[in-house]
């Protein structure tokens, strides 16, 4: 397992993709549980526990429906079990690093310093799906940033509309 954490964060620092992971159920499914346990961690911050975990469920819901779809759009099915594993690991990796500053945030201590790193992440995670969407697809990094940006805009958007208590649109 040491070896997947290392390919992962690997991923992360943009030195591996996707294709370095192995083709494995049992790997997606590894890193699924792992995304929803760290997804929940840090929604539970501000949240009762039962919404914590079904937006959890959601997010990761959204991560493999967004590979699968992509993939099969280009015809590129076989990618999947890979790409789905490197955006679900590298998802649970940079929420876990950003589970201080939100805490920190949510708690009513949130500072300049913990705006700015959380902004910081979520750059991060918008160029490290780019460069997964890029070696999934073998496009150009700024088609792959392009997609990236619309898959999370559209996934903040999707969540928003089934958890409107969470978005304060109540």
């Amino acid at each position: 397992m040491f070896e997947i954490i290392k390919l992962l964060f690997d991923i992360c620092l943009f030195k591996k993709g996707p294709q370095d992971l192995p083709y494995s159920l049992w790997l997606l499914r590894v890193l699924a549980v792992a995304d929803v346990i760290v997804s929940f961690l840090m929604v539970s911050l501000g949240t009762k526990w039962l919404d914590s975990l079904l937006q959890a469920l959601v997010s990761v819901l959204l991560i493999v429906v967004f590979s699968w779809v992509l993939l099969y759009l280009v015809r590129k099915r076989g990618r999947f079990y890979q790409t789905a594993s490197a955006l679900l690991g590298a998802d649970a990796v940079i929420s876990f690093f950003a589970l201080p500053a939100m805490g920190s945030m949510v708690i009513g201590q949130g500072s300049l310093l913990a705006f700015i790193v959380t902004m910081g992440l979520m750059i991060w995670h918008w160029a490290v799906t780019g460069h997964i969407i890029r070696d999934a697809l073998g496009q150009t990094l700024v088609f792959s940033l392009g997609l990236a940006f619309l898959y999370i805009f559209g996934s903040y958007q999707a969540m928003a509309l089934l958890f409107p208590e969470v978005a304060g649109v109540e």
